[in-house]
């Protein structure tokens, strides 16, 4: 199937005086190319992060307590170049183009809808400027101007996962997350839970059963990457 995603890119007048290079082919005008977009969408399949077999449903037949799923590619893909030059070299432009991907393979979603990204650890997002998660989540609203995101899970501990084993990942995750006690839970919305990469998984289990302990039937995750 063949993807055209229109060029919605917001350009400032930094970009017109020093204009982004597109990160998958090099050419200039914007972070990322419509060719390179529709590239990443060609190669898109409907994906189970945690048993990491392709279907051709959103709902894994084998991991019955996964919620409707949707990820964009494996980490060794093109996405994860670009998860990684957002992430960690500050090209905060890439937000808008990974949310127009984001906006392809998510379903229309009757109803209110609310997008939950996983908490960033604190310590992170002072060290690159901003919260890389939020910023796409409110992207995304931007393209659907009906949904609205929430920061409905707060972090309970600071644990950082990165470089740390697979048990201790897990371990950690169990206790990181906790529902903000600021936010009311809608029982009619549509919760999608927002994450970058599905390395163990141990973060998104925590999340979804934060959720659903709170009463919330409608849960569809949406990760950008497996590992």
């Amino acid at each position: 199937m063949a993807f055209i995603v229109k060029n919605t890119t917001i350009i400032s007048p930094l970009d017109l005086i020093a204009p982004h290079s597109c990160r998958g082919c090099g050419s200039l005008g914007m972070p990322l190319c419509n060719r390179c977009k529709n590239n990443i969408l060609l190669h898109h399949q409907t994906m189970c992060p945690n048993c990491k077999t392709y279907n051709s449903s959103a709902k894994c037949p084998k991991c019955d307590f996964m919620p409707p799923t949707f990820v964009i590619d494996r980490r060794s893909s093109a996405i994860g170049q670009l998860i990684s030059d957002y992430k960690y070299s500050s090209l905060r432009a890439l937000s808008y183009p990974i949310a127009e991907i984001c906006d392809e393979i998510l379903p229309d979603i009757l109803g209110p809808v609310s997008i939950v990204p996983l908490p960033t650890i604190s310590q992170h997002i002072r060290e690159r400027g901003f919260d890389h998660t939020l910023k796409i989540a409110k992207s995304i609203c931007k393209l659907r101007p009906a949904y609205k995101t929430e920061r409905l899970l707060i972090r309970a501990k600071n644990t950082v996962q990165v470089g740390s084993s697979q048990s201790a990942r897990i371990s950690q995750a169990k206790k990181a997350y906790q529902i903000n006690p600021k936010i009311r839970i809608d029982s009619s919305a549509t919760y999608i839970l927002l994450d970058d990469v599905w390395t163990t998984g141990a973060s998104m289990k925590s999340a979804i059963k934060q959720l659903q302990f709170t009463g919330i039937n409608k849960i569809i995750l949406l990760i950008l990457a497996v590992s």
